[in-house]
């Protein structure tokens, strides 16, 4: 079961800290793998219910991210400005 899934008593309590947002990336990694696998045995339906749980955890993780205060330095000028064109060295390898 997904660690997003609390019961509405318990709702609004959850502390989150680096390593419940670590938990989530992983469970995601892990829920898409399983997609992945299940669509390539064509087995759609098992998909929807990792998917659902998927877009719960991604909306979660946007909405710890629009309530939580900018940690960084604003994005300069110069640096929204250059190509988004990956170079060699970002490209992720082929498989």
């Amino acid at each position: 079961m997904s660690i997003v899934f609390v019961p509405k008593k318990l709702r609004g309590k959850a502390k989150i800290n680096q390593e419940t947002i670590q938990r989530l990336l992983d469970e995601n990694d892990q829920l898409v793998r399983c997609i992945t696998e299940y669509m390539q045995k064509g087995r759609a339906v098992e998909c929807v219910q990792y998917q659902q749980i998927l877009h719960r955890n991604i909306v979660y993780l946007a909405t710890i991210a629009d309530a939580s205060p900018d940690s960084g330095a604003p994005a300069t000028d110069a640096a929204s400005h250059e190509t988004s064109a990956p170079t060699a060295a970002s490209a992720p390898a082929a498989t």
